[in-house]
């Protein structure tokens, strides 16, 4: 993977505070670069590196490799990211490990992917010999985050960039806006963006900015999505996403769909399906 000359760029007082919030802030601010339609190259290389490598990190510790095979929108290029990220951050033994996890996966049956993928088997099947293999590898994934923290080394990894800009909050707006402006094609940019959430978001997607405008929030960002989440003794999946209130998650069943609060299970908002497949306020 090429890099490019652009400088990782942190939020000041993160930069002084936890590895948790190094890494943190790195994540916000690739998160807000794409926002303003800041293409990967034209980011940071060890930024979007050690944000895949917190993406990975994020989906293998709530749900194993399988949830991140669920979320990554491309995996390609998405490993790609993770394993320069972890090479470069010297996370070594985790970068084995990862390569021996998706060289597993992908030599996976579909009927054998389907079955790791679910987290489930008919109590009266015997597992395939390759999910049980994936299964044990997860756990050796989390008993490795005791022995290399991969926290540890991102941050240490961001800190120690030679490009690097540490910013406060009101800086981190400027200087992105300055990168923003001096896209030749913006305009395009934007009119492309627009068209493409509209004609390709996903239906789940719809549900969730429909909730958020019945609760009278605003979406920030979709998070992932768990297919093993229990709802009133049920496993079914769950979309996780955080709004300028806080952060939610959507379940559907065959009428309706709801914004639930992770916590406290409080219903904030509701939907009906309609025949039309439109939304309407429960």
């Amino acid at each position: 993977m090429t890099t490019n000359e652009y400088a990782v760029v942190l939020n000041k007082t993160s930069f002084e505070a936890g590895n948790a919030d190094v890494v943190d802030s790195n994540v916000n601010v690739v998160n807000h670069m794409y926002q303003e339609l800041l293409n990967s190259d034209e980011i940071a290389t060890a930024a979007l590196n050690s944000y895949f490598v917190d993406f990975y990190l994020t989906q293998a510790l709530s749900g194993g490799f399988a949830q991140y095979v669920f979320t990554a929108p491309e995996r390609e290029e998405v490993d790609a990211f993770v394993r320069a990220g972890l090479e470069g951050m010297g996370a070594v033994r985790h970068l084995d490990l990862f390569n021996r996890t998706a060289a597993a996966f992908d030599t996976l049956s579909g009927d054998e992917a389907e079955a790791y993928l679910d987290g489930e088997l008919d109590e009266s099947e015997t597992p395939p010999a390759s999910v049980v293999a994936l299964d044990e590898l997860d756990g050796e994934f989390e008993a490795l985050l005791e022995e290399e923290d991969i926290i540890e080394l991102s941050a240490a990894y961001l800190r120690d960039q030679s490009a690097l800009l540490v910013l406060s909050d009101e800086e981190i707006e400027e200087h992105i806006a300055q990168r923003v402006a001096q896209i030749p094609d913006l305009a395009e940019r934007q009119a492309e963006a627009d068209e493409e959430a509209l004609a390709n978001a996903p239906e789940f997607e719809v549900i969730i900015r429909e909730l958020c405008d019945v609760a009278g929030y605003a979406l920030e960002k979709i998070t992932m999505g768990d297919p093993n989440y229990e709802h009133d003794g049920v496993k079914t999946l769950a979309w996780h996403f955080s709004t300028d209130h806080g952060d939610y998650l959507m379940i559907e069943d065959d009428d309706e769909a709801f914004m639930i609060h992770p916590e406290t299970k409080e219903i904030i908002a509701a939907v009906e399906f309609e025949e039309s497949e439109e939304f309407a306020d429960a």
